[in-house]
């Protein structure tokens, strides 16, 4: 395993079309969680490199889909979710940038998983989608349950560094190293490859 990829994978540019989609998980944000404040300082980062990378997947015309916790609230549309959301959130500035677009999915996700009791698994083959590139927050819960769940159901994974966040680096890391080695995923930087 070298740099999070196979040595003898040559898949090539895991961003390029061929049925992949963008996912964005749980950074619509209210941040009221455990050692959420630990996390804080790391998102200014992840938001700007998430939000070049939704641009370049605008460019090549892969869809972007929002999977977000729906905080037990399954009466709201996206917009009323969305804006709660932000109405608690420390913060609105974020999620104002990361907001939804009318052409992106949105997925209401009730637990870690974005595949746990959600229309996931049945939007992505309908979409033709083979391969998740996989970006948001929390490393070590979310993403980790999420890519799990797409690699038994035969997803390529590309989980870019840069595009993740948990409390610390230690924490991230190890969870980036368990989806290369455990689930074959890229997980190099976006930067090495828009």
């Amino acid at each position: 395993m070298e740099n999070g990829k196979d040595k003898g994978d040559d898949a090539g540019d895991p961003a390029e079309g061929g049925g992949t989609a963008l996912l964005i998980v749980d950074m619509l944000n209210d941040l009221r969680f455990a050692e959420a404040e630990r996390l804080r300082p790391a998102l200014p980062a992840v938001c700007d490199a998430i939000l070049t990378l939704r641009d370049a997947a605008d460019r090549r015309g892969l869809p972007v889909l929002y999977v977000n916790d729906n905080y037990g609230d399954w009466r709201s549309d996206r917009a009323q979710l969305i804006a709660e959301i932000r109405s608690r959130s420390p913060v609105p500035e974020l999620i104002d940038r990361l907001w939804p677009r009318d052409g992106d999915y949105f997925i209401a996700k009730p637990h870690f998983s974005g595949f746990y009791a959600t229309g996931l698994q049945a939007v992505l083959p309908r979409i033709g989608v083979s391969r998740l590139i996989l970006t948001g927050i929390v490393t070590d819960i979310c993403l980790l349950f999420t890519a799990a769940d797409a690699h038994m159901r035969n997803y390529g994974l590309w989980v870019p560094r840069d595009t993740t966040a948990s409390i610390d680096i230690e924490r991230r890391d190890r969870a980036l190293n368990i989806m290369a080695e455990a689930m074959a995923a890229d997980t190099r930087s976006s930067v090495t490859l828009i």
